[in-house]
């Protein structure tokens, strides 16, 4: 049997603890420590998944994969930290505080052609794995993430809920959109000035497709819908559900009686790829990567995108 990867985590916060439950539960790593500079939360997450606590990040030799969960703002000195360490990387979205900051970790990954991912977690959504195996040639994509007001998320709605399914459009249409144009809208009391609740976006590919996303964080109910159009048939993804619909328009006629017109739609729901939990399936990606099942630089290469029109997206605020 091959020797465990060896990976800590940084940030014991409700990510976190995702993050070390999964790495706890894998056959191939093991949780070699907790890194939480409150002492109370990270000795309670590290003796919760039998590892130990440490304030700050360790020496790194001997360790196979750092997975950074912390507060945005500590990813940058963080992400350094590890890439300096020649140590792959698995860091939450987005990378860093601004566009920078991210693009320097990830010229500083190229440059060492160190294992790099980023938490777009919708990427291994079972649904979402098993609509891109039967996609032919998409050209419209609209998608919509909505949720009810959480007042400990303090960062808008753009890096909280739009990144991802702008990284969903880029993936499915295949490759980054030439054209961006957003609207923000604030509307609850308790958010900050910087930090919007409604953002709908517009992205425009040379290939002439267009996604359409939109995304809030006032709605009453979490929708988390995703619809895929081809020439020949229309993929519905539910996110939540984690199930897809594929719809093939066959045939519409007038009724006879004249009161209407009748359509006949053939409706087939295929059977997902796998049942796996997004985050387990992300996590054993990462280990690929270390362990070179994957191309590393082929996955970085798809992480700055979507950080690139999230940027664009809240230039729009900066404006204002």
């Amino acid at each position: 049997m091959a020797a465990q990867s060896r990976v800590i985590l940084v940030g014991a916060g409700n990510m976190g603890l995702n993050h070390a439950r999964v790495v706890s539960q894998s056959e191939r790593a093991s949780l070699a420590a907790v890194v939480d500079p409150r002492e109370d939360v990270g000795r309670e997450a590290a003796a919760r998944f039998g590892t130990v606590w440490l304030p700050e990040l360790p020496d790194l030799s001997g360790v196979d994969g750092v997975i950074v969960a912390a507060a945005t703002e500590a990813h940058h000195p963080l992400a350094m930290q590890v890439l300096n360490s020649a140590t792959p990387l698995l860091v939450e979205k987005p990378v860093a505080d601004n566009i920078l900051r991210t693009e320097e970790i990830l010229s500083l990954a190229d440059r060492l052609d160190l294992p790099f991912m980023c938490g777009l977690l919708e990427r291994y959504n079972p649904a979402v794995l098993t609509a891109r195996s039967i996609l032919d040639h998409p050209f419209h994509v609209t998608a919509t993430r909505h949720s009810p007001y959480a007042p400990r998320i303090k960062t808008g709605v753009a890096w909280d809920l739009l990144v991802h399914d702008v990284d969903l459009s880029i993936l499915l249409l295949g490759s980054s959109p030439q054209v961006v144009n957003s609207a923000l809208g604030h509307f609850h009391p308790r958010s900050g000035t910087a930090a919007e609740d409604v953002a709908e976006t517009l992205l425009e590919f040379d290939s002439g497709a267009i996604a359409h996303v939109s995304a809030s964080r006032v709605g009453h109910r979490k929708i988390r819908l995703l619809s895929i159009y081809e020439l020949d048939k229309l993929i519905e993804v539910d996110l939540l559900r984690r199930d897809v619909t594929v719809y093939r328009h066959v045939s519409e006629s007038a009724d006879v009686e004249g009161r209407g017109y009748r359509q006949q739609t053939v409706i087939e729901i295929p059977e997902l790829l796998t049942s796996e939990e997004p985050l387990t399936t992300q996590f054993e990606r990462f280990l690929d990567i270390i362990d070179g099942r994957v191309d590393a630089a082929a996955e970085r290469g798809t992480i700055l995108p979507p950080h690139l029109v999230i940027d664009q997206v809240t230039a729009t605020r900066r404006a204002d």
